[in-house]
Protein backbone atom coordinates (compact mmCIF):
# COMPACT_ATOMS: atom_id res chain seq x y z
CA UNK A 1 0.00 0.00 0.00
CA UNK A 2 2.75 2.37 1.22
CA UNK A 3 4.75 1.74 -2.14
CA UNK A 4 1.24 2.25 -4.59
CA UNK A 5 0.67 6.22 -2.31
CA UNK A 6 4.45 6.82 -2.43
CA UNK A 7 6.24 5.17 -5.29
CA UNK A 8 9.23 2.58 -4.76
CA UNK A 9 12.42 4.02 -3.59
CA UNK A 10 15.43 3.51 -5.55
CA UNK A 11 18.22 1.68 -3.96
CA UNK A 12 21.41 3.15 -4.76
CA UNK A 13 23.87 -0.05 -5.56
CA UNK A 14 27.32 1.35 -4.09
CA UNK A 15 30.61 -0.43 -5.28
CA UNK A 16 32.71 -1.58 -2.62
CA UNK A 17 35.95 0.40 -2.82
CA UNK A 18 38.68 -2.44 -2.69
CA UNK A 19 37.08 -4.45 -5.55
CA UNK A 20 36.37 -1.32 -8.16
CA UNK A 21 40.36 -0.20 -7.00
CA UNK A 22 41.49 -3.84 -8.24
CA UNK A 23 39.39 -3.46 -11.07
CA UNK A 24 40.08 -0.10 -12.28
CA UNK A 25 44.04 -0.16 -11.68
CA UNK A 26 46.73 -0.90 -13.66
CA UNK A 27 47.67 -4.55 -12.26
CA UNK A 28 51.22 -4.29 -14.70
CA UNK A 29 52.45 -1.84 -13.42
CA UNK A 30 51.42 -2.24 -9.62
CA UNK A 31 53.24 -5.72 -10.25
CA UNK A 32 56.23 -4.15 -11.91
CA UNK A 33 56.85 -1.87 -8.48
CA UNK A 34 56.51 -5.29 -6.60
CA UNK A 35 59.02 -7.21 -8.86
CA UNK A 36 61.32 -3.75 -8.36
CA UNK A 37 60.94 -3.87 -4.51
CA UNK A 38 61.92 -7.73 -4.66
CA UNK A 39 64.88 -7.08 -7.18
CA UNK A 40 65.77 -4.14 -4.09
CA UNK A 41 65.64 -6.93 -1.36
CA UNK A 42 67.28 -9.32 -3.22
CA UNK A 43 70.37 -7.37 -3.45
CA UNK A 44 69.72 -5.75 -0.83
CA UNK A 45 70.96 -9.00 1.18
CA UNK A 46 73.72 -9.66 -0.65
CA UNK A 47 75.40 -5.27 -0.70
CA UNK A 48 74.05 -4.53 2.88
CA UNK A 49 76.04 -7.06 5.21
CA UNK A 50 79.75 -5.49 3.92
CA UNK A 51 78.62 -1.66 5.08
CA UNK A 52 76.80 -3.21 8.81
CA UNK A 53 80.13 -4.99 9.25
CA UNK A 54 82.09 -1.96 8.59
CA UNK A 55 79.90 -0.03 11.00
CA UNK A 56 79.75 -2.74 13.25
CA UNK A 57 76.10 -3.77 13.00
CA UNK A 58 74.45 -7.03 12.56
CA UNK A 59 74.96 -8.58 9.17
CA UNK A 60 71.07 -7.46 8.11
CA UNK A 61 70.82 -4.31 10.02
CA UNK A 62 70.23 -2.28 6.78
CA UNK A 63 68.19 -5.20 5.04
CA UNK A 64 65.91 -5.21 8.05
CA UNK A 65 65.43 -1.34 7.68
CA UNK A 66 64.95 -1.58 4.05
CA UNK A 67 61.64 -4.27 4.68
CA UNK A 68 60.49 -1.02 6.95
CA UNK A 69 60.40 1.39 4.68
CA UNK A 70 59.67 -0.63 1.91
CA UNK A 71 56.43 -1.61 3.39
CA UNK A 72 55.77 1.86 4.56
CA UNK A 73 56.36 2.73 0.76
CA UNK A 74 53.62 0.34 -0.37
CA UNK A 75 51.17 1.18 2.13
CA UNK A 76 51.46 4.95 0.98
CA UNK A 77 51.50 3.74 -2.62
CA UNK A 78 48.45 1.71 -2.03
CA UNK A 79 46.55 4.95 -0.23
CA UNK A 80 47.81 7.01 -2.35
CA UNK A 81 46.14 5.00 -5.31
CA UNK A 82 42.77 4.64 -3.33
CA UNK A 83 42.36 8.52 -3.66
CA UNK A 84 40.48 10.67 -6.41
CA UNK A 85 42.30 12.90 -7.93
CA UNK A 86 40.98 15.88 -6.87
CA UNK A 87 41.89 14.86 -3.54
CA UNK A 88 46.12 13.85 -4.63
CA UNK A 89 45.94 17.44 -5.92
CA UNK A 90 45.30 19.00 -2.23
CA UNK A 91 47.58 16.78 -0.73
CA UNK A 92 50.10 17.29 -3.02
CA UNK A 93 49.98 20.83 -2.55
CA UNK A 94 50.14 20.78 1.39
CA UNK A 95 53.17 18.78 0.81
CA UNK A 96 54.87 20.52 -1.86
CA UNK A 97 54.22 23.56 0.68
CA UNK A 98 56.02 21.45 3.08
CA UNK A 99 59.24 20.26 1.33
CA UNK A 100 60.06 23.69 0.21
CA UNK A 101 59.92 24.93 3.83
CA UNK A 102 62.93 21.75 4.13
CA UNK A 103 64.62 23.12 1.33
CA UNK A 104 65.02 26.81 2.85
CA UNK A 105 65.85 25.45 6.47
CA UNK A 106 68.40 22.47 5.34
CA UNK A 107 71.59 25.24 5.10
CA UNK A 108 70.22 26.14 8.98
CA UNK A 109 69.58 22.97 10.04
CA UNK A 110 70.69 20.39 7.42
CA UNK A 111 73.71 17.64 7.45
CA UNK A 112 75.87 16.79 4.56
CA UNK A 113 76.66 13.12 6.43
CA UNK A 114 80.52 13.86 5.39
CA UNK A 115 79.36 13.85 1.47
CA UNK A 116 79.85 18.04 0.40
CA UNK A 117 76.20 18.66 0.16
CA UNK A 118 73.90 19.41 2.57
CA UNK A 119 70.73 17.47 1.47
CA UNK A 120 69.91 15.62 4.99
CA UNK A 121 67.82 16.31 8.12
CA UNK A 122 69.29 14.07 10.64
CA UNK A 123 66.47 12.54 12.51
CA UNK A 124 69.03 10.80 15.25
CA UNK A 125 67.32 6.68 14.59
CA UNK A 126 67.52 8.44 10.61
CA UNK A 127 67.69 10.79 8.09
CA UNK A 128 65.17 12.67 5.68
CA UNK A 129 65.58 14.43 2.47
CA UNK A 130 62.87 16.51 1.38
CA UNK A 131 64.40 16.95 -2.12
CA UNK A 132 63.07 13.41 -2.23
CA UNK A 133 59.25 14.31 -1.56
CA UNK A 134 59.63 17.31 -3.64
CA UNK A 135 60.30 15.71 -7.00
CA UNK A 136 56.25 14.47 -7.22
CA UNK A 137 54.53 17.12 -5.26
CA UNK A 138 56.20 19.76 -7.46
CA UNK A 139 54.86 17.46 -10.67
CA UNK A 140 51.17 17.51 -9.00
CA UNK A 141 51.64 21.63 -8.34
CA UNK A 142 52.91 22.27 -11.37
CA UNK A 143 50.06 20.16 -13.60
CA UNK A 144 47.65 21.90 -11.60
CA UNK A 145 49.19 25.58 -12.30
CA UNK A 146 49.48 24.35 -16.28
CA UNK A 147 46.30 23.03 -16.48
CA UNK A 148 44.53 25.63 -14.60
CA UNK A 149 46.61 28.77 -16.68
CA UNK A 150 44.33 27.01 -19.78
CA UNK A 151 40.67 28.41 -18.06
CA UNK A 152 39.57 31.56 -20.25
CA UNK A 153 39.44 33.40 -16.96
CA UNK A 154 42.60 30.72 -15.63
CA UNK A 155 45.26 32.05 -13.72
CA UNK A 156 48.61 32.57 -15.96
CA UNK A 157 49.68 28.94 -14.92
CA UNK A 158 52.82 28.52 -16.74
CA UNK A 159 54.22 31.39 -15.51
CA UNK A 160 53.78 30.55 -12.09
CA UNK A 161 55.17 27.13 -12.37
CA UNK A 162 58.15 28.73 -14.32
CA UNK A 163 58.55 30.95 -11.29
CA UNK A 164 58.12 28.32 -8.72
CA UNK A 165 60.68 25.88 -10.76
CA UNK A 166 63.47 28.63 -10.49
CA UNK A 167 62.60 28.80 -6.90
CA UNK A 168 63.50 25.30 -6.66
CA UNK A 169 65.64 25.16 -8.73
CA UNK A 170 68.34 27.91 -6.48
CA UNK A 171 67.32 25.91 -3.64
CA UNK A 172 68.85 22.55 -4.79
CA UNK A 173 71.97 24.65 -6.22
CA UNK A 174 72.49 26.28 -2.87
CA UNK A 175 73.04 22.65 -1.11
CA UNK A 176 74.84 21.82 -4.03
CA UNK A 177 72.40 19.12 -6.00
CA UNK A 178 72.55 19.52 -9.47
CA UNK A 179 71.43 15.79 -10.76
CA UNK A 180 67.71 16.76 -8.85
CA UNK A 181 67.75 19.90 -10.12
CA UNK A 182 68.40 18.74 -13.88
CA UNK A 183 65.93 16.05 -13.34
CA UNK A 184 63.29 18.46 -11.92
CA UNK A 185 64.06 20.90 -14.67
CA UNK A 186 63.38 17.82 -17.38
CA UNK A 187 60.19 17.23 -15.66
CA UNK A 188 58.69 20.29 -15.95
CA UNK A 189 60.00 20.86 -19.05
CA UNK A 190 58.51 17.47 -20.71
CA UNK A 191 55.12 18.66 -18.84
CA UNK A 192 55.14 22.44 -20.42
CA UNK A 193 55.51 20.45 -23.61
CA UNK A 194 52.65 18.36 -23.35
CA UNK A 195 50.44 21.43 -21.91
CA UNK A 196 51.10 23.09 -25.59
CA UNK A 197 54.06 25.29 -25.29
CA UNK A 198 55.58 26.56 -28.12
CA UNK A 199 58.68 24.70 -29.17
CA UNK A 200 61.09 28.06 -29.05
CA UNK A 201 60.36 28.33 -25.70
CA UNK A 202 61.56 24.71 -24.99
CA UNK A 203 64.66 25.44 -26.73
CA UNK A 204 65.12 28.67 -25.09
CA UNK A 205 64.61 26.97 -21.67
CA UNK A 206 67.30 24.19 -22.82
CA UNK A 207 69.99 26.66 -23.27
CA UNK A 208 69.22 28.29 -19.80
CA UNK A 209 70.23 24.67 -18.99
CA UNK A 210 73.60 24.90 -20.27
CA UNK A 211 74.40 27.97 -19.47
CA UNK A 212 73.72 26.55 -16.19
CA UNK A 213 75.34 23.30 -16.23
CA UNK A 214 78.60 25.93 -17.71
CA UNK A 215 78.26 28.03 -14.86
CA UNK A 216 78.30 25.29 -12.17
CA UNK A 217 81.36 24.02 -14.01
CA UNK A 218 83.10 27.04 -13.85
CA UNK A 219 81.97 27.91 -9.95
CA UNK A 220 81.72 24.16 -8.40
CA UNK A 221 84.72 22.43 -7.64
CA UNK A 222 82.90 19.18 -6.73
CA UNK A 223 80.66 19.76 -10.09
CA UNK A 224 83.99 20.16 -12.27
CA UNK A 225 85.61 17.20 -10.71
CA UNK A 226 82.74 15.03 -11.96
CA UNK A 227 82.47 15.80 -14.87
CA UNK A 228 86.34 16.33 -15.48
CA UNK A 229 86.30 12.09 -14.34
CA UNK A 230 83.33 11.53 -16.83
CA UNK A 231 85.45 13.04 -19.47
CA UNK A 232 88.66 11.41 -18.70
CA UNK A 233 89.53 8.57 -20.76
CA UNK A 234 91.29 6.46 -17.83
CA UNK A 235 89.15 5.52 -14.72
CA UNK A 236 90.96 5.26 -11.82
CA UNK A 237 90.74 1.95 -10.43
CA UNK A 238 90.35 2.77 -6.67
CA UNK A 239 87.47 4.96 -6.93
CA UNK A 240 83.73 4.34 -6.94
CA UNK A 241 83.69 4.41 -10.65
CA UNK A 242 86.46 1.88 -11.18
CA UNK A 243 85.34 -0.33 -8.84
CA UNK A 244 81.70 -0.72 -10.20
CA UNK A 245 82.96 -0.75 -14.15
CA UNK A 246 85.59 -4.06 -12.80
CA UNK A 247 82.53 -5.34 -10.98
CA UNK A 248 79.98 -4.86 -14.43
CA UNK A 249 83.11 -6.02 -16.42
CA UNK A 250 83.32 -9.55 -14.12
CA UNK A 251 79.32 -10.70 -14.54
CA UNK A 252 79.42 -10.81 -17.75
CA UNK A 253 76.35 -12.59 -19.44
CA UNK A 254 75.37 -14.49 -16.45
CA UNK A 255 77.16 -12.87 -13.41
CA UNK A 256 80.07 -14.99 -11.01
CA UNK A 257 77.29 -16.53 -8.66
CA UNK A 258 74.64 -15.13 -5.47
CA UNK A 259 76.84 -13.84 -3.25
CA UNK A 260 80.18 -14.36 -4.98
CA UNK A 261 80.61 -10.57 -6.16
CA UNK A 262 83.19 -8.73 -4.48
CA UNK A 263 82.43 -5.19 -5.23
CA UNK A 264 80.00 -4.65 -2.58
CA UNK A 265 83.31 -5.17 0.37
CA UNK A 266 84.87 -2.03 -2.07
CA UNK A 267 82.05 0.44 -2.91
CA UNK A 268 80.66 2.57 -0.36
CA UNK A 269 77.55 3.24 -1.76
CA UNK A 270 76.78 -0.29 -3.25
CA UNK A 271 73.54 -0.35 -1.52
CA UNK A 272 72.31 2.67 -3.05
CA UNK A 273 74.15 4.54 -5.77
CA UNK A 274 75.87 1.56 -7.04
CA UNK A 275 73.12 -0.87 -6.75
CA UNK A 276 72.92 -1.86 -10.17
CA UNK A 277 77.12 -2.62 -10.18
CA UNK A 278 76.21 -5.23 -7.48
CA UNK A 279 72.93 -6.42 -9.27
CA UNK A 280 75.64 -6.63 -12.66
CA UNK A 281 78.52 -8.04 -11.13
CA UNK A 282 76.55 -11.06 -9.49
CA UNK A 283 73.60 -12.01 -11.72
CA UNK A 284 75.05 -10.62 -14.71
CA UNK A 285 73.58 -8.58 -17.82
CA UNK A 286 70.02 -10.87 -17.44
CA UNK A 287 68.93 -9.04 -14.18
CA UNK A 288 70.70 -5.39 -15.66
CA UNK A 289 68.16 -6.04 -18.88
CA UNK A 290 65.29 -7.39 -16.27
CA UNK A 291 65.62 -4.20 -13.82
CA UNK A 292 65.52 -1.88 -16.99
CA UNK A 293 62.19 -3.86 -19.07
CA UNK A 294 60.66 -3.20 -15.80
CA UNK A 295 61.20 0.69 -15.74
CA UNK A 296 60.55 0.42 -19.56
CA UNK A 297 56.96 -1.52 -19.15
CA UNK A 298 55.93 1.36 -16.60
CA UNK A 299 57.03 4.15 -18.74
CA UNK A 300 55.50 2.91 -21.51
CA UNK A 301 52.00 1.97 -20.11
CA UNK A 302 51.50 4.98 -17.80
CA UNK A 303 52.32 7.21 -21.02
CA UNK A 304 49.67 4.77 -22.91
CA UNK A 305 46.73 5.03 -20.52
CA UNK A 306 47.54 9.38 -19.90
CA UNK A 307 47.09 9.47 -23.44
CA UNK A 308 43.34 8.55 -23.71
CA UNK A 309 42.88 10.74 -20.48
CA UNK A 310 40.88 14.26 -21.21
CA UNK A 311 41.70 15.15 -17.65
CA UNK A 312 44.27 18.05 -18.56
CA UNK A 313 45.50 18.10 -14.89
CA UNK A 314 46.09 14.08 -14.36
CA UNK A 315 47.49 13.90 -17.95
CA UNK A 316 49.99 16.43 -16.94
CA UNK A 317 50.37 15.67 -13.44
CA UNK A 318 50.67 11.68 -14.50
CA UNK A 319 53.38 13.00 -17.19
CA UNK A 320 55.53 14.70 -14.65
CA UNK A 321 55.51 11.53 -12.41
CA UNK A 322 56.39 9.12 -14.53
CA UNK A 323 58.64 10.95 -16.66
CA UNK A 324 60.82 12.00 -13.31
CA UNK A 325 60.73 8.10 -11.92
CA UNK A 326 62.27 6.81 -15.35
CA UNK A 327 64.50 9.46 -15.95
CA UNK A 328 66.11 9.10 -12.22
CA UNK A 329 66.20 5.12 -12.98
CA UNK A 330 68.37 6.13 -16.46
CA UNK A 331 70.86 8.32 -14.60
CA UNK A 332 71.20 5.59 -11.73
CA UNK A 333 71.93 3.05 -14.32
CA UNK A 334 74.11 5.37 -16.90
CA UNK A 335 76.25 6.52 -13.98
CA UNK A 336 77.20 3.21 -13.26
CA UNK A 337 77.61 2.72 -16.62
CA UNK A 338 79.74 5.02 -17.24
CA UNK A 339 77.39 6.76 -19.88
CA UNK A 340 76.51 9.59 -18.14
CA UNK A 341 78.63 11.49 -15.22
CA UNK A 342 78.95 10.56 -11.66
CA UNK A 343 75.48 11.92 -9.32
CA UNK A 344 74.20 10.39 -5.96
CA UNK A 345 70.72 9.57 -6.97
CA UNK A 346 69.21 6.29 -5.85
CA UNK A 347 67.77 3.38 -8.21
CA UNK A 348 64.21 3.59 -7.48
CA UNK A 349 62.66 1.00 -4.92
CA UNK A 350 65.92 -1.34 -5.33
CA UNK A 351 68.44 1.14 -4.15
CA UNK A 352 68.33 1.27 0.03
CA UNK A 353 66.73 4.71 1.62
CA UNK A 354 63.80 5.16 3.69
CA UNK A 355 63.19 8.95 1.89
CA UNK A 356 63.79 7.42 -1.51
CA UNK A 357 61.16 4.47 -0.50
CA UNK A 358 58.90 6.88 1.13
CA UNK A 359 58.29 9.45 -1.75
CA UNK A 360 58.45 6.62 -4.48
CA UNK A 361 55.79 5.23 -3.00
CA UNK A 362 53.95 7.89 -2.61
CA UNK A 363 54.86 9.09 -6.32
CA UNK A 364 53.51 5.74 -8.16
CA UNK A 365 50.47 5.50 -5.73
CA UNK A 366 49.19 9.02 -7.06
CA UNK A 367 50.49 7.73 -10.92
CA UNK A 368 48.19 4.60 -10.33
CA UNK A 369 45.69 7.23 -8.96
CA UNK A 370 45.78 9.18 -12.48
CA UNK A 371 45.92 6.12 -14.59
CA UNK A 372 42.85 4.43 -12.97
CA UNK A 373 40.42 3.15 -15.92
CA UNK A 374 37.58 5.63 -15.94
CA UNK A 375 33.88 5.75 -17.02
CA UNK A 376 34.64 8.43 -20.38
CA UNK A 377 35.57 8.52 -23.98
CA UNK A 378 38.79 8.77 -25.24
CA UNK A 379 40.07 11.36 -26.15
CA UNK A 380 40.24 10.90 -29.36
CA UNK A 381 37.29 10.48 -30.44
CA UNK A 382 35.89 13.45 -28.44
CA UNK A 383 38.25 15.70 -30.46
CA UNK A 384 36.22 13.81 -33.20
CA UNK A 385 33.25 14.82 -32.23
CA UNK A 386 34.14 18.28 -31.87
CA UNK A 387 35.84 18.39 -35.56
CA UNK A 388 32.16 16.91 -36.69
CA UNK A 389 29.91 19.22 -34.92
Amino acid sequence: MTEMVYGTTRVRVVDPVIPRWWRTIDKVTLGCVLLLMAVGLLLGLAASPPLAARNGLPPFFYVQRQIFFGVLGLIALVAMSLCPPDRIRRLATIAFILSMIGLILLPFFGTDFGKGAVRWFSLGFGSFQPSEFLKPMFAVFAAWLLAAGQGVEGPPGKTLSFMALLLILGLLVIQPDFGQAALIAAGWMVMYFVAGAPMVLLLVAAGLVLVGGYAAYHSSEHFARRIDGFLSADVDPRTQMGFAQNAISEGGFFGAGVGEGRVKWSLPDAHTDFIIAVAAEEYGLILVLFIIGLYATVLIRSLFRLMRERDMFIRLAGTGIVVVFSLQAMINIGVSLRLLPSKGMTLPFVSYGGSSLLATGLAIGMLLAFTRTRPQGEIGEILSRRAQS
